[in-house]
């Protein structure tokens, strides 16, 4: 069987250090390996659309920053195909007929959807496009067959949800669906950055996010604000560094070879770890050396990105070839879905023999 990947993002804005170190660096790590046959990746402004029905303007204009983030992080057109997930009715289609294979308390059940509402303060007034957003993703890792979807740890209920779709429908109808796999990052920082506010999530909403797109001075002013131990009040007090989030993202960026460029005095970051907690080592020093690691990490980013950004006409260009062949795969697995659902009338020759059949003998 083919090894297959699908992942996206929501346009809603500029992609964060959150979504970097969650997903996108692996996915690129992934593209490279060679170890897959097709790699599909969606700018997911169908879904984007379910809590933005409002204000789509957003969204159309985040397209175009989404798409800049992936190629600037080095994700390849002629390796990976990226596409835009309202450009494939197809999927829609999909969403419509796993509908049937999922009750309303499964899916108020699900723990990602039922944090989202609560996030968002729909309380009573849900959009029903976005509380069946699960329905929605299932169709698009299925349109594809996918056989792995790179996600972060909070997507974890969304990917068996879709995992229960597909049982559901391969007994129903017989073995038509692909069974996915979710890929988790490696790291337990990676699993899910906080805020710099120190909150528990790196959103875009909350506004405490260091984007990749951010420039040098920005990244510098975030990194020197961000929360760290509130106890941790004088040089010579010991710290906390477990829920510290200047650690936490230490442990998702450094290096080890770091440590002898910008703090020799340390050998790796468990070093860094125990002065910090004994006391006698400031907030401002660990964040000025967080600061040289995310410059070191985001500066090649930046770099590509600006010279992409010289390149937009080409860029949608890109979007559009890959909406076409993502179209085509998807139609293909819809085609799959009808026949196995039986509803393929007029290609079904021998329904269209039999009925003739039946009507001639006068039954």
């Amino acid at each position: 069987m083919s090894k297959v990947i699908l992942t996206g993002d929501r346009p809603t804005g500029r992609l964060h250090v959150g979504h970097y170190a969650g997903s996108l660096k692996r996915r690129v790590e992934l593209q490279n390996s060679g170890e897959y046959d097709k790699i599909f990746i969606m700018i997911a402004d169908a879904q984007a659309l379910t809590d933005n029905a409002d204000n789509p303007e957003k969204v159309r204009q985040n397209i175009i920053e989404v798409a800049l983030d992936y190629l600037s992080c080095g994700l390849d057109p002629e390796k990976s195909t990226l596409f835009i997930q309202s450009q494939i009715p197809e999927l829609c289609e999909l969403s419509f007929y796993y509908m049937n294979l999922v009750t309303v308390s499964r899916l108020q059940r699900n723990p990602t959807v039922k944090s989202e509402i609560q996030m968002r303060n729909f309380e009573t007034s849900i959009p029903v496009g976005f509380f069946t957003y699960p329905i929605s993703q299932a169709a698009d890792i299925t349109a594809f067959h996918a056989t792995t979807v790179p996600v972060g740890e909070d997507q974890a209920p969304m990917i068996e949800q879709t995992k229960e779709i597909v049982h559901k429908f391969n007994s129903v109808y017989g073995e038509t669906l692909t069974d996915p796999s979710i890929l988790l990052p490696d790291s337990q920082a990676c699993m899910r950055l906080p805020g710099i506010d120190g909150k528990a999530k790196m959103s875009k909403s909350l506004n405490n996010c260091i984007y990749l797109s951010d420039s040098e001075e920005e990244v510098r002013q975030k990194v020197m604000s961000m929360f760290t131990d509130p106890g941790h009040l004088r040089v010579q007090d010991p710290g906390k560094v477990e829920g510290n989030p200047v650690f936490i993202y230490l442990e998702a960026f450094c290096r080890d070879d770091q440590f002898a460029r910008y703090l020799p005095e340390y050998r790796n970051l468990q070093e860094l770890k125990d002065h910090y907690s004994r006391g006698g080592l400031g907030d401002v020093k660990v964040k000025k050396f967080l600061n040289q690691v995310m410059q070191e990490e985001l500066e090649p980013i930046r770099t590509r990105r600006r010279e992409f950004e010289k390149r937009i006409p080409e860029i949608y260009e890109i979007l559009r070839k890959g909406s076409e062949v993502a179209q085509a795969e998807a139609a293909k697995t819809l085609s799959e879905v009808k026949r196995a659902m039986k509803i393929n009338y007029f290609e079904d020759a021998a329904l269209i023999r039999e009925q003739t059949e039946r009507f001639a003998s006068g039954c």
